[in-house]
């Protein structure tokens, strides 16, 4: 048995998502919007959706067949997409709102400030922005005693963000996490 590391990844190129066929059309328009993205191949069965420099982030299959989705089962949690800054992180919050894409929790973890939707078939999508300047900073916090008591975070209100943003008040204090002691899993999530 071998105890070297095995080389890590450059990088997360994408991620595939099945859905249902007729779900479909509505999944690859919901991601197209949610991303302000657009396919570099899409027929009527598969889509391959990009927003960067990659040639897909995103890709959705459409197959016959596929069960709806059940939140007690296991799999995978959410997807996190990041952000600059929290200017940005509103402002796509507020464009989506404007699609009738809404968020269904919104909570500053710690290290990040982060907004969730759900996507049509159910699974969850992160955004969020880092909220400590830099990974050893991040890190420490994530090490700390306080967040070993509240790794979840707490909830806020995306409008209230807003109007502290516009307000003026300091982004180092609006990206920092009051502390409200002890907090776990919740038994129903």
């Amino acid at each position: 048995m071998t105890s070297s590391k095995v080389i890590s990844p450059s990088k997360l190129a994408h991620v595939v998502l099945r859905t249902n066929s007729d779900n479909f059309k509505t999944m690859v328009n919901f991601y197209k919007i949610f991303l302000g993205g657009q396919a570099t191949y899409e027929n009527d069965f598969l889509s391959f959706i990009t927003y960067d420099d990659e040639h897909h982030r995103i890709a959705i299959a459409g197959v016959p067949g596929t069960g709806p989705k059940t939140l007690k089962t296991s799999g995978l949690e959410h997807i996190a997409f990041t952000f600059d800054t929290l200017d940005d992180l509103v402002k796509a919050y507020t464009q989506r709102k404007e699609h009738n894409i809404f968020p269904i929790w919104s909570v500053n973890h710690g290290p990040t400030t982060s907004i969730y939707y759900a996507d049509p078939d159910g699974n969850q999508l992160e955004t969020q922005v880092d909220n400590f300047d830099n990974l050893e900073d991040a890190n420490a916090f994530m090490t700390s005693s306080e967040f070993a008591e509240n790794p979840i975070g707490v909830e806020f209100d995306p409008e209230d963000l807003i109007k502290r943003l516009q307000s003026g008040e300091d982004v180092a204090a609006i990206r920092k996490r009051p502390n409200i002691g002890p907090r776990s899993m919740p038994v129903d999530a």
